[in-house]
């Protein structure tokens, strides 16, 4: 393929995708390219607050899918978000940011993308035609009944979504469409649905705008719920960084500091014995526990430190 990712996808012409609401031409726009710059800027960022209003409105089916999340990544499973082109980058974008915010293995949260990594930097539309490429690439990672499936589709149709969808379902695991669409025009398969509608884009049909901003608000939500549900959270602060560079480190010693009453040095020193481990560190101040003894009961209370809190009768503010 020379100078690009794509494949020659097998085009129909009846194939008319216009009824879709991702598609429609938005009345506001209609004269985008004649607009003074000041007015070009302020009419983007008042369409812009219609992403938040969508997700406000999908509230209900976001919280199933935390839920159901929630529950099977705490029994050993994994969770895999699977687009395509922008929706493909953004699923890899969340998975990715989940490690160093919350320690998690990288095994945990993963994004698959049509093309691959190289498709992260150069287009490769092409390939979201592949069906059967969605269904393989979780095949290839051993996809169980335990583990989670988000399809992200902005516009609901993508073949390699609807794929990966299928086969989700037909071996059990939990399988959520991701769309900014009504199911009425592109019904997904899936057990939950989230619909993100945030009508038609000011530059018609480019999905990275609207569809693109709720669907990483979305992915905000869910990744960050979920960890909230797996104890990876105490009050309002990520005690589940790993202190591994000197910004993380100096966050994990005010974590100390305002949960703990532990000053700088002493939280240096809790550090280096909690190996990097905020949470394993906050048990150690606040129950006068060792690091074996902490790591013990963190294991009994499956990692959660406010509940391993209780069982040494200690407590931590959550200023």
């Amino acid at each position: 393929m020379s100078g690009s990712l794509s494949p020659k996808p097998m085009v129909d012409a009846s194939d008319d995708r216009g009824h879709l609401l991702t598609e429609q031409s938005n009345p506001r726009s209609r004269q985008l390219d004649t607009l003074p710059v000041a007015e070009l800027v302020d009419l983007f960022i008042s369409e812009d607050v219609k992403p938040q209003q969508a997700v406000e409105a999908a509230a209900e089916s976001i919280a199933q899918a935390v839920e159901g999340i929630a529950i099977r990544l705490a029994a050993g499973g994994r969770l895999f978000y699977v687009g395509a082109g922008t929706s493909g980058r953004l699923g890899v974008l969340d998975a990715a940011e989940c490690p160093p915010t919350f320690c998690s293995p990288p095994e945990l949260v993963q994004g698959v993308l049509a093309g691959g990594a190289p498709a992260l930097l150069r287009s490769s539309e092409g390939l979201e035609d592949l069906r059967d490429a969605g269904a393989d690439e979780l095949r290839s990672r051993g996809l169980s009944e335990g583990d989670c499936v988000v399809g992200i589709a902005a516009g609901g149709t993508t073949p390699f979504v609807h794929g990966a969808l299928d086969y989700a379902l037909s071996t059990g695991a939990l399988a959520i469409a991701m769309a900014c669409v009504p199911a009425d025009q592109a019904a997904m398969p899936c057990t939950i649905d989230i619909r993100l509608l945030t009508g038609p884009e000011l530059l018609t049909g480019s999905t990275r705008l609207k569809a693109g901003t709720a669907t990483k608000m979305a992915l905000n939500v869910i990744s960050t719920s979920v960890m909230v549900r797996l104890g990876k959270v105490y009050g309002n602060r990520m005690v589940d960084v790993a202190a591994t560079n000197s910004k993380l480190v100096d966050r994990s010693l005010r974590i100390l500091r305002d949960l703990a009453d532990v000053p700088r040095e002493q939280g240096m020193d809790l550090l280096r014995q909690s190996e990097g481990s905020v949470k394993l560190a906050l048990l150690m101040a606040a129950a006068d526990l060792d690091a074996e003894q902490a790591r013990t009961v963190l294991h009994e209370h499956h990692q959660q430190l406010r509940p391993a809190l209780a069982h040494c009768g200690a407590a931590l503010k959550t200023a």
